[in-house]
């Protein structure tokens, strides 16, 4: 059964929800910044964060925005980019319980500007094992809070200044009710007999860390896969290094100055005069850089054949399930046992089946040859970052389906004379 607390009438308009007290000043010196700490530092309770970011806009994916609230102290707005040393805020707050929303979006960014929790709630995560329809923070808000926030600018882009008053809004609102959202969805989790899982969800958060992707960067531009002639995948790298050298050094995003399929358009077409000439190559950065451009074309022209990219190597990923049925039938038999008993207890337990275990891991545990023993299986589930919480719950699935076996293929009838 789904988590559910407050029903909102659909045909009543809903009223947003106002901030309790004005919106605050945005911190920019380190004087305020000072204050405001020994202010946390008197405060009670846990603190609540959140993170505004220009992903889509920026090359970097720092915080452009901080927000923060503890009982006793209100909310602050700092500008990390005016306020880039935020070790007061972490001395003030030593062993205080953060809350987060989606935590892994904003704990990297926090980490570089100084900040990193000993304690932590998220709150999109106790939604999520919780079973809740919508994990949102506007929508968990209103579901358990039964008020409504006003959204409408987290895709913003919050690395300009000044910032408008509506985004600051926005941002303090964000803060706003974190605390009584933890404290409801913290009974809903004890009373669901749920909230030990939540607690180590939360501490294997403390030690998350970005996955880091194999290989060379360029070879992620979307569309590569076509390109087949050295050549042209030589012109596909020597235009993303181009186009990531500029960004980085204008702290654009890549795709705002051409995006992927202007590389690979170019790479298709191997034009030997101006690349402005080509389909999809166009627009006012393609023009402003046109000569960068012209010079990184140039460049893979004149690379000996020895230095041209070869196709990607062989990766260390598991191949697609669609493909094992084929390529390994056992593990095929295998994984499709894991997946049904996964589905029913996720069903049962209202837990999403991706929180349970995450897919990789059940794919690897089904791939590799069976186990002999389930502590075997408990070893090879921890190493892959399952938590205990989870292996007490999927282990006997795992193990029991060692025994799966392919289901041969029916022989066809014999025609009719």
């Amino acid at each position: 059964m789904l988590h559910t607390r407050v029903v909102v009438d659909n045909e009543e308009p809903k009223v947003p929800y106002e901030t309790r007290e004005q919106i605050p000043d945005v911190i920019v010196t380190h004087d305020a910044l000072v204050a405001y700490s020994e202010k946390l530092r008197q405060g009670t309770g846990p603190l609540a964060l959140d993170a505004e970011r220009a992903s889509g806009y920026t090359y970097s994916q720092r915080a452009y925005l901080i927000q923060l609230r503890r009982e006793g102290a209100g909310t602050a707005l700092i500008d990390p980019i005016a306020c880039p040393d935020l070790r007061p805020i972490a001395e003030a707050t030593v062993g205080v319980e953060w809350i987060l929303h989606a935590a892994t979006q904003d704990l990297e960014c926090l980490r570089e500007v100084g900040l990193s929790p000993s304690r932590l709630f998220d709150t999109e995560l106790a939604g999520r094992i919780l079973g809740c329809e919508r994990v949102g923070l506007g929508p968990l808000i209103e579901s358990e809070l039964g008020k409504y926030l006003e959204k409408g600018h987290g895709a913003a882009d919050w690395s300009l200044r000044p910032l408008k008053p509506a985004m600051l809004r926005y941002a303090a609102l964000d803060v706003e009710l974190l605390v009584e959202l933890r404290d409801s969805l913290s009974a809903s989790l004890r009373e669901a007999n749920k909230y030990e899982y939540a607690q180590q969800e939360f501490a294997a958060l403390l030690t998350w860390r970005p996955r880091q992707h194999e290989g060379e960067a360029w070879r992620r531009t979307t569309g590569v896969h076509a390109i087949k002639n050295p050549r042209a995948r030589a012109i596909v790298r020597e235009l993303w290094v181009t186009r990531d050298d500029i960004a980085r050094r204008r702290d654009i995003a890549p795709g705002r100055l051409i995006p992927d399929r202007a590389i690979i358009a170019a790479a298709k077409a191997m034009p030997t005069e101006t690349l402005l000439k080509v389909k999809d190559f166009n627009g006012r950065a393609a023009a402003r850089y046109e000569r960068q451009w012209n010079l990184a074309i140039e460049r893979s022209r004149l690379l000996p054949e020895s230095e041209l990219p070869g196709p990607p190597p062989k990766s260390q990923l598991l191949p697609a399930p669609k493909s094992w049925a084929e390529k390994n039938p056992d593990a095929f038999a295998r994984l499709e046992a894991v997946r049904e008993g996964v589905a029913q207890l996720s069903e049962l337990l209202s837990i999403p089946v991706e929180n349970l275990m995450t897919p990789e891991l059940v794919r690897r545990a089904c791939w590799c040859e069976p186990l002999d023993t389930e502590g075997a299986y408990n070893e090879f589930l921890e190493a892959g970052g399952a938590r205990k919480w989870q292996r007490e719950l999927v282990l006997p699935i795992v193990f029991a389906a060692r025994e799966a076996k392919p289901i041969p293929a029916e022989d066809p009838e014999p025609e009719t004379q």
